[in-house]
C-alpha cells in the first residue's frame, strides 16, 4: 500500500510544471562532472518547486559524457544530457541548453566546480524579490590568478560597462538567473556569452538587470579553457557588441554616417580647391589635398552603398534566419532505456 502511495506521489511530482531549469555546459570535465551533479543535488534538495538539470556536452573527447550518463535515473534528479556533435564553444552550448530548457526560470553556471550551486536558490529568491529579468553573479572574492585572469577581467568589465551602459561588476560570471521568456528572445552567437547582460539590455530596460555577490571556488580539476589571449578576443567582441547594440536593425545608419562625414569633408576640400583654382588662379594639379579630397569622395560613395547593402542583408536575415548555431548528436534523458 505504501508503495502505491509513493508511486502516486512520484507521478504527481513528475507532472508538476518545471519552475527552474539549470543549464550547465561541460567540455572535457570528466573529473568534475560527477561531483558537480552531487553538489547540485545537495544544493537543490530543499528547493520547493520542480527543477531540472540540463548538461550540454560540448564535444568532449574524454569520459565526461559517460560519467554524466551514470546519473540518469537518479532519485530526486530530472537530468537531461544534450550531446553536441562537436565542440561549438561555450556560447553555442549555452544556447543549446537554453533552447532545451522548459522551466519558467533558467539558471546557468560553469561545469568546473568554481561556481557554487548553493547560491542558486537564494539568487532565485532575489530575482523574484527585486522583480528582475536577469540576475548576474558577482565573484567579489574571485579565486583566480591575478595577472592572467583578474586584471584582464577588471579591464574588460570596465570597458563593457562604459560602452554598453549596463553597470555590473562581473560580466564574466556564468552563474546567472534569467526569466525564460526574456532570454529565449536573445540569440547567442559567436563567443558572446560574456556579453549576455548587454544583449538582454536590448530586450528589457537595464533597470531590470541586477547582480548579487556569489561564492567562487578555485579550480580543482583539469585546466582552464581560457588564457591571456581571451583579452584580445574580448576587445574584438566588444566592438561587435557595440555595433549590434546600436545598429543591429539599421546598419545603414552606421555606414551612412561615416560616408556622409567623409562626403562633407570631401566637399569642403573641393570647395576650397575650387576657390583656389578658379578665383585665386593657383595651380592645384599636384597638390596632395586634391588626392585626399578625391579619395574621401570615393570612400563616401562606397560607405553609403555599403550601408544600403547592409540594410538589405539585415532585413533578409531577420526574415529568414531560424537556423541554430549548434548541432545536437543525441539527447539522453532516460527515455532511451525505457
Amino acid at each position: 500500500m505504501q508503495t502505491t502511495v509513493d508511486s502516486r506521489q512520484g507521478l504527481v511530482e513528475a507532472m508538476r510544471p518545471v519552475e527552474l531549469s539549470l543549464v550547465v555546459p561541460v567540455f572535457n570535465e570528466e573529473e568534475s562532472v560527477g561531483p558537480l551533479i552531487d553538489r547540485i543535488c545537495l544544493a537543490m534538495a530543499g528547493y520547493p518547486d520542480q527543477w531540472e538539470l540540463i548538461l550540454i556536452d560540448d564535444g568532449s573527447t574524454d569520459a565526461t559524457l559517460a560519467n554524466a550518463r551514470k546519473h540518469i535515473g537518479r532519485e530526486g534528479l530530472v537530468l537531461k544530457i544534450v550531446e553536441l556533435q562537436r565542440n561549438f564553444g561555450q556560447t553555442a552550448a549555452m544556447q543549446a541548453g537554453i533552447d532545451a530548457a522548459t522551466g519558467r526560470l533558467i539558471a546557468t553556471m560553469d561545469g568546473d566546480l568554481q561556481n557554487d550551486p548553493k547560491d542558486i536558490p537564494s539568487m532565485v529568491g532575489e530575482l523574484e524579490r527585486r522583480q528582475l529579468d536577469l540576475l548576474v553573479g558577482w565573484r567579489r572574492n574571485r579565486q583566480d590568478g591575478l595577472l592572467l585572469r583578474k586584471i584582464p577581467s577588471w579591464c574588460a568589465n570596465y570597458l563593457i560597462g562604459r560602452i554598453t551602459g549596463v553597470k555590473l561588476h562581473d560580466y564574466g560570471c556564468s552563474l546567472k538567473i534569467y526569466r525564460a521568456s526574456i532570454i529565449k528572445q536573445v540569440k547567442l552567437m559567436g563567443e558572446m556569452h560574456r556579453f549576455i547582460p548587454a544583449w538582454v539590455a536590448g530586450v528589457v530596460p537595464s533597470s531590470r538587470i541586477g547582480e548579487m555577490v556569489v561564492t567562487h571556488h578555485a579550480r580543482q580539476h583539469g585546466q582552464s579553457k581560457y588564457g591571456i589571449s581571451r583579452t584580445f578576443r574580448v576587445i574584438l567582441d566588444l566592438l561587435s557588441v557595440m555595433f549590434f547594440m546600436r545598429y543591429k536593425a539599421r546598419p545603414g545608419h552606421f555606414f551612412g554616417s561615416l560616408g556622409l562625414g567623409l562626403g562633407a569633408i570631401s566637399a569642403l576640400i573641393m570647395l576650397y580647391l575650387f576657390v583656389d583654382k578658379f578665383i585665386l588662379g593657383n595651380d592645384i594639379g599636384t597638390r596632395p589635398m586634391l588626392m585626399v579630397g578625391i579619395v574621401f569622395m570615393l570612400s563616401s560613395v562606397q560607405l553609403i552603398t555599403t550601408g544600403i547593402l547592409a540594410e538589405m542583408i539585415a532585413r533578409t536575415y531577420y526574415r529568414d534566419d531560424t537556423s541554430p548555431n549548434y548541432i545536437v548528436r543525441q539527447v539522453f534523458d532516460g527515455s532511451e532505456n525505457a
